[in-house]
């Protein structure tokens, strides 16, 4: 009878995930799309024009493929160096030159909306932020006119507890503003990661193994 071969005392790896998060195909296709959308307010219609609401779905599908990485993080599919490596390479095409032409102003303003959102996923990764909501929206708004990257840093730590569990920010979101800061926005794009994130919930439930 032939000798039954010994187990291996160790177990093949998992397989690595194998996830595109964000590409510079769909980049593209996005402005495309803008291009060929019409930002023309109707007069006799209260709804948002086309192409804002375009800019709204780009920046929504932005911020969940990168959520998405910090999920994956969470349950153990990639190490922290690997999150931020992922992290950065989504960044490098979303805060890459804008377009010349007539939707140049449309997408930097998009792109100073997403800071907030690569900062407060660094920050997450990072660690070591400060958890008072309250006094960090206060702090940001007296800070946005004279200090932009103090301001960011702030809205990052703020973006950093939404991250991990933190209720904010609608009740910080004044609609009666007329002139909103951009500290401001930053919390607008901080609730609409909250919102990701709660639609996010079931994604990858099953926890893999360390990367």
């Amino acid at each position: 009878m032939a000798k039954k071969t010994a187990k291996s005392s160790s177990e093949p790896e998992p397989l690595k995930l194998f996830y595109i998060f964000y590409s510079q195909e769909r980049w593209d296709n996005w402005i495309s799309s803008l291009r060929e959308s019409s930002f023309e307010v109707d007069p006799e219609s209260d709804d948002m024009p086309e192409g804002f609401r375009a800019v709204y779905s780009f920046g929504l599908d932005i911020t969940l493929e990168v959520l998405k990485i910090i999920k994956l993080h969470q349950n153990n599919r990639f190490s922290r160096d690997e999150a931020l490596d992922k992290l950065s390479s989504v960044e490098t095409i979303v805060m890459a030159e804008p377009p010349e032409d007539e939707l140049t102003e449309i997408v930097e303003s998009l792109q100073l909306s997403m800071l907030v959102l690569f900062a407060s996923c660094r920050k997450f990764l990072e660690g070591g932020y400060d958890t008072d909501i309250k006094a960090l929206v206060k702090e940001g708004r007296k800070s946005i006119e004279d200090d932009m990257e103090k301001s960011l840093e702030i809205a990052a730590n703020i973006g950093a507890n939404v991250i991990n569990g933190a209720s904010c920010c609608s009740k910080y979101v004044k609609d009666d503003i007329e002139q909103p800061t951009l500290f401001d926005e930053w919390l607008i794009e901080v609730e609409t990661m909250s919102e990701a994130l709660a639609s996010l919930k079931n994604f990858d439930e099953v926890a893999g193994e360390e990367s």
